[in-house]
């Protein structure tokens, strides 16, 4: 018997949370640092993107002022991504994936802000609701990672602010010629941020110039294409049968895959306490409670799950 397409969509939303939960692994498997990473990963998304003949239509499309607030966005996402995978190389992979998990709890403070809208009493009660799961991850965690954590609070902050201000710009242009225009800018900002990254931040800089070991280049073509494109052009299709609240409490899921994964890949458990595995369960119980407070918005900006780390903020 054939699946109704609501059923299919949500096995394939289900199927692309599972291939982003293996981003941050893939991060910690690559050895490169985290700059030459982002990088990387940029470049061969937009290379990909580039061949597509609709990319280049709704760029020309487009209106310059639009190009360049979207390009503008894009360098928060580079941002965003180079954070994440810094907190990945500080700490650990189970430690950014919770990290990350924190983006929904920015966003509802500070999208009213960005917004110009009033706060919502709930919406400023969920967002403090994570603080004493943050607490017990911070106690959780050997005190060499905690850098890794604020580092990877910061990039969940970063998806609230680009998150934010693309729901702004809903109707701004196709989800992949924005994406493309978003990830072009972001790589770069990273070409001309990399001479000075040996001062500003040593942790994440490396050569860009340098090509990849075969190890680290299918692991980074993996990241890209398998992890970034395909779960992206896979949920496009699913979100036209699923609403916004059907699709935030399954991309929700990424953190608890990531950490399952983490553990049975990597044995990340060995380096965690008790502690952060309950902080992780309080901070999930409040991110699952988010998508109530709206449970009957649509998907408004679907370019924001390629774009992000942090998939539960489709609403």
């Amino acid at each position: 018997m054939p699946l109704s397409p609501t059923a299919k969509a949500q096995l394939q939303i289900h199927f692309c949370v599972l291939l982003w939960g293996f981003t941050a692994i893939l991060g910690k498997m690559i050895t490169l640092p985290a700059l030459p990473l982002v990088w990387w990963r940029m470049l061969l998304v937009v290379a990909a993107l580039a061949v597509l003949p609709a990319v280049w239509r709704g760029l020309r499309a487009m209106p310059a002022r639009t190009m360049l607030a979207y390009a503008g966005i894009g360098a928060l996402v580079a941002l965003h991504w180079l954070t994440f995978y810094g907190a990945v190389k500080l700490a650990n992979a189970s430690v950014a994936a919770t990290c990350i998990a924190l983006a929904p709890a920015f966003t509802a403070v500070i999208e009213p802000w960005l917004a110009r809208r009033p706060f919502s009493l709930r919406e400023l009660a969920f967002g403090l609701a994570v603080l004493p799961g943050v607490a017990l991850v911070v106690g959780g965690v050997p005190d060499g990672m905690r850098t890794g954590i604020a580092v990877g609070a910061l990039s969940a902050l970063l998806v609230a602010l680009f998150g934010s201000l693309n729901k702004r710009m809903v109707d701004g242009g196709d989800p992949l010629t924005v994406t493309g225009l978003e990830l072009g800018a972001g790589t770069l900002l990273l070409t001309l941020l990399a001479p000075f990254m040996p001062v500003l931040f040593p942790a994440f800089a490396g050569d860009l110039l340098i090509v990849p070991s075969l190890h680290d280049g299918l692991l980074l073509l993996t990241l890209s294409l398998a992890c970034t494109l395909l779960p992206f052009a896979l949920s496009l299709v699913a979100l036209r049968h699923l609403s916004a609240y059907a699709v935030q409490l399954v991309t929700n899921l990424e953190p608890v895959y990531a950490i399952i994964l983490a553990i049975v890949l990597l044995g990340e458990q060995r380096e965690l306490t008790s502690l952060f595995y309950l902080g992780v369960a309080i901070i999930l119980v409040a991110v699952f409670l988010h998508p109530l407070l709206d449970r009957n918005k649509r998907v408004q900006h679907p370019e924001v799950i390629a774009i992000s780390e942090a998939k539960g903020i489709v609403e």
